[in-house]
């Protein structure tokens, strides 16, 4: 079968590789759509830490050819939670599982979705109705990161919430903010992703943090980054009022040093989150995604093959995209 794999920094291809093996507990799927995301970038850059040799991808979705011991029926459609926990390390033994010193996450850690067929733990698949476009399957893993990341934040009704970046995590925490009933600003350059923020709920657009200042002069309640950029995440707490929140998902590489001003925070009371991965909220993303409460198909820009998929992940992204899907039966 066919394969983008990861062989070292910089290197990566698509490949003819042999179809998966399932260990114990698993499942195989065909997959139908995986979605590129930032931190396959990452990876390639070797910025974030993966193995060597692996087929990235972890946010995916396919169709169960190999049931196992699973209980599932064949032709089941399943989104994959990428991260496996140990359940006994001390993390895990307090309910903090997104912060396990064993995880395992499949298309990092171990192969993933950007192939014909994976194979991963049966009970990281969540199943996903046979009418749902695939395509939306492979929004549920970023939507569910969304979701832990609005959790620690608690968006209320009536608050003020500034969402920075306007790529997929941004525009999902947009809608989820304005499910929650609050008043929502996005701050992104981009013209398409500004009137695509104004079509999926924020209320108000900024380009700039002088215009979020002269819109909101007081600072947002909750400000919640996204772009995974070091201005933006210093910026981050400049524009949150008094006595306000930050929550950071934007990921950026590993070594990057940001500029706060403490004092500013200590006077203000601003307190500062950061956001790790999707600890138990996969399985209400599929649900969100299933029952339609959040719309993602504005959010799919393209679709491409398994062979375009190592240049896609080599370069920057494209103007105005927010999210690109493989597609491995192309």
């Amino acid at each position: 079968m066919l394969a983008t794999r990861l062989f070292n920094v910089g290197d990566i291809r698509t490949v003819e590789v042999p179809e998966p093996e399932p260990g114990p507990g698993d499942i195989v799927v065909k997959v139908e759509a995986a979605g590129i995301c930032g931190t396959d970038r990452h990876l390639f850059k070797g910025e974030f830490p993966s193995v060597a040799g692996t087929t990235l991808g972890h946010e995916f979705c396919g169709i169960v050819v190999d049931a196992g011991t699973s209980g599932l029926s064949i032709g089941t459609r399943v989104t994959c939670d990428p991260n496996t926990w140990c359940g006994s390390c001390f993390q895990c033994q307090r309910g903090r599982v997104n912060l396990c010193s064993n995880n395992v996450a499949t298309g990092i850690g171990r192969d993933g979705g950007f192939a014909q067929y994976c194979a991963f733990p049966a009970h990281k698949g969540h199943v996903l109705p046979d009418e749902l476009d695939p395509l939306f399957g492979a929004l549920c893993e970023p939507l569910a990161c969304t979701l832990h990341g609005m959790d620690i934040g608690k968006a209320n009704a009536g608050e003020r919430v500034l969402v920075i970046g306007g790529g997929v995590i941004g525009l999902l925490a947009v809608q989820l903010a304005r499910l929650a009933g609050s008043e929502v600003m996005l701050l992104t350059r981009t013209a398409s992703k500004q009137e695509l923020g104004r079509a999926l709920g924020a209320g108000l657009i900024a380009d700039s943090e002088a215009e979020v200042r002269e819109q909101w002069p007081e600072g947002a309640d909750l400000v919640v980054e996204c772009a995974g950029v070091d201005a933006t995440v210093s910026m981050s707490p400049r524009l949150a009022r008094a006595g306000g929140r930050v929550v950071v998902l934007g990921v950026l590489a590993d070594g990057a040093k940001v500029s706060i001003e403490p004092f500013d925070l200590l006077f203000r009371e601003v307190q500062m989150h950061f956001s790790f991965l999707n600890p138990f909220t996969h399985a209400r993303a599929a649900r969100m995604i299933a029952d339609g409460v959040i719309d993602v198909a504005p959010l799919i820009t393209r679709t491409i093959s398994l062979h375009e998929a190592p240049d896609v992940i080599a370069n920057p992204v494209v103007g105005g995209e927010v999210r690109a899907i493989v597609v491995p039966g192309a």
